[in-house]
């Protein structure tokens, strides 16, 4: 039986979105759906403000979000009511309308989200320490004399160099001088330990692979 129905009031968008804020900032940041994209993207502004304190680069940290969060994300809480809404935001444009399209642009030239290396794989950057680092297998270095860089030559990548099995075996931020003084011992440890694969005498002029052998050896 049926008295009476009367519609409910539909919420203040202000008060609700307001409300959100502060369930989010007392649940913190961690509440959010961050993705490991998103977590590499922060990585790497952080490291291009530390690069250019006076650059006018947006504060992605977590305090600055937090202390922000009517600025960045209250225009992204459309449908969101409660917690369980949370893995709706679009974080990710919310994050990148901070930047304008200069920004966006010097940001990827100035700290790439990937580098391509001498066998043409396309491996991520890790600028999550704040020192740019690049895991990559020595074998897909071979023929390269130099360290890449970032920030326009002006850091040098620190270089993971793996073994087939994605094992660090050498860590340098001088490729040049690994070539000279360092691969001649770490090329026996792994001849002896990957006789398949391919240890050339001379990285130098060597063929660089991301298969056991170059194509044709």
């Amino acid at each position: 039986l049926t008295l009476a129905e009367r519609p409910l009031k539909k919420p203040d968008a202000a008060k609700l979105a307001a409300a959100v804020l502060n369930g989010i900032r007392e649940l913190g940041l961690k509440s959010l759906n961050w993705t490991p994209e998103l977590d590499a993207f922060r990585a790497r502004v952080a490291f291009i403000r530390k690069l250019e304190p006076d650059a006018g680069w947006p504060d992605l940290s977590d305090e600055a979000l937090a202390r922000d969060l009517e600025a960045w994300l209250q225009p992204y809480l459309g449908g969101v009511t409660r917690a369980a809404d949370f893995a709706r935001i679009d974080l990710s444009n919310a994050l990148h309308s901070r930047f304008d399209w200069e920004q966006k642009k010097r940001l990827d030239t100035l700290a790439p989200a990937h580098v391509e290396v001498p066998s043409g794989s396309r491996i991520a950057i890790d600028y999550t320490t704040g020192t740019p680092i690049l895991a990559v297998r020595l074998q897909e270095m071979f023929g390269l004399a130099d360290t890449p860089t970032v920030a326009n030559g002006r850091v040098p990548l620190t270089l993971q160099l793996l073994s087939p099995a994605r094992r660090p075996v050498q860590v340098t931020r001088d490729l040049k001088s690994f070539w000279k003084n360092g691969y001649p011992e770490v090329k026996r440890d792994l001849k002896g330990r990957y006789p398949k694969h391919h240890w050339p005498d001379d990285p130098w002029t060597a063929a660089p692979t991301a298969r056991a052998k170059p194509r044709g050896t």
